[in-house]
């Protein structure tokens, strides 16, 4: 890779976290809470299997995206 083409890709990246600050935050602040949450919960209630520990954890993906999307049903339905 040339001092170029890095720079270029500096540059890139730099304006995709530009465009998109507020949102990555967002992701940042859900993905934490969610292991967290999972965490507390599997420290609570020892016995668990590893395995449903990760398993929940995983779960996250897709209580990210369904807690995202009745956002935006919301926002739809109330305009």
């Amino acid at each position: 890779m040339s001092m170029v083409s890095g720079k270029r890709l500096l540059e890139t990246v730099g304006e995709h976290v530009r465009e998109h600050r507020s949102g990555m935050f967002v992701d940042l602040v859900f993905a934490i809470a969610w292991v967290t949450v999972v965490t507390v919960v599997f420290d609570l209630l020892p016995g668990g299997p590893q395995w449903l520990y990760y398993l929940t954890l995983l779960g996250g993906v897709v209580a990210y995206f369904g807690f995202f999307a009745s956002l935006e049903a919301v926002r739809e339905g109330d305009g």
